[in-house]
């Protein structure tokens, strides 16, 4: 716990003042027992698991809010999806994402979700019977481990909506480092950010990374594609 009033960010996630978190918890509490089902018209039971696994853990889990669908159209049309064989997700959260690629992706690819949050995955599992997901709880710093022990080889994309601004400056580069060593050569690493923290990690592992921002978000978003990872060179 911060002083009172310190204000609490995340990336793609909400702001809220400290002082305000038991404002925030009522609200998550009315909106788990239906109070805006009207006005909701369908999606809450997402939006509720979204505002429990954020007050849990908000520098973890990054976003109160589940993505919005033009952020979810933005991020995705660059890519040709009917290419991919293997894809992976960091941080699918309630599932936007997860059943966008779903959607995209050939009868024959395979997509491995992984959240270090238990109850997402429970969720991932519950609500997509769909035999290309694999949805792992654990960590994306294990990305090479949690392939292997699925029988994955190179991935051809990675999506991340992990919030690089809130881990530390090591842990930032080594789970970059481990992404890089888990794409194909000609791989692509996909991430949607509140803030800038990731783009100078993607211009050290990749040769090409395009930039955007999708304001039809809460919060809004940076967005960024990066492509080919440079070769991870032996230690000296």
């Amino acid at each position: 716990m911060g002083f009172p009033g310190r204000l609490q960010r995340a990336d793609c996630g909400i702001m809220a003042w400290e002082s305000g978190a038991v404002v925030a918890i009522s609200f998550e509490d009315r909106m788990a027992r239906g109070a805006w089902g009207e006005a909701q018209g369908g999606g809450l039971d997402h939006l509720a698991l979204a505002f429990r696994e954020f007050f849990k853990d908000p520098l973890a889990v990054g976003s109160a809010f589940p993505a919005s669908h033009v952020l979810v159209q933005r991020m995705l049309a660059p890519i040709d999806w009917s290419r991919m064989e293997c894809v992976i997700e960091y941080g699918p959260g309630t599932g936007i994402f997860t059943r966008a690629l779903l959607d995209r992706l050939p009868a024959h690819a395979r997509l491995l979700a992984i959240d270090t949050s238990a109850g997402f995955i429970d969720h991932l599992r519950r609500v997509t019977p769909d035999r290309r997901l694999v949805a792992v709880a654990g960590s994306a710093d294990a990305v090479r481990g949690i392939m292997a022990g699925h029988g994955l080889g190179r991935a051809d994309c990675i999506l991340s909506g992990l919030p690089f601004s809130t881990l530390a400056p090591d842990r930032a580069e080594r789970l970059m480092k481990a992404s890089a060593g888990a794409l194909a050569p000609d791989g692509r690493f996909l991430a949607y950010q509140m803030r800038k923290a990731v783009l100078p990690l993607l211009e050290r592992r990749f040769e090409t990374v395009e930039t955007g921002f999708e304001w039809r978000n809460l919060p809004p978003c940076h967005l960024y594609w990066a492509a080919r990872p440079r070769p991870l060179l032996p230690p000296p």
